[in-house]
């Protein structure tokens, strides 16, 4: 019988097993071959996870000792509220497990987290593209009708 999925925070050791959830998330972003994240910014931002100065956090799925998916968020001030906000910077899950509530357990993890950290609102973004995900994301929570705009410096 299969056990059910845990979400639970990294630890160092899990590093192994994150490395290739992380790659595949870039890989679906287009981050890789000639466009590959540069592993020292893999390295910093696995680093920051531990670092207890740094606001950034991450939490896998596991089910069997297998890694299936992250999470990983922030918290940052906002002009309008008191509290820390968390943003949702990255969701993964392995594309055999999609469909199976995976990702849906990461996000409610990160809410319990962020509420419990005193923070009133998460939010995320997703390319408009992602179908499969946005579908998920429509049943947990509410679309801002913001629209992200970027300049690269």
């Amino acid at each position: 019988m299969t056990q059910p999925i845990q979400i639970r925070p990294v630890t160092t050791a899990d590093f192994p097993a994150w490395l290739p959830l992380w790659d595949a998330y870039n890989a679906f972003y287009g981050r890789s071959g000639e466009t590959a994240l540069p592993r020292d910014i893999t390295v910093l931002t696995w680093t920051r996870f531990f670092d207890g100065y740094e606001p950034m956090h991450a939490m896998v799925a596991e089910r069997d000792g297998q890694l299936l998916g992250l999470v990983h968020f922030l918290y940052h001030r906002h002009t309008t509220m008191v509290g820390p906000i968390c943003y949702l910077q990255d969701l993964y899950t392995l594309e055999s497990e999609r469909g199976k509530g995976v990702g849906r357990a990461l996000i409610e993890a990160v809410y319990e987290r962020a509420k419990a950290d005193g923070s009133k609102r998460v939010y995320w973004q997703t390319h408009e593209t992602n179908q499969t995900a946005m579908k998920l994301y429509d049943g947990v929570a509410d679309r801002s009708g913001f629209v992200v705009y970027r300049k690269a410096l």
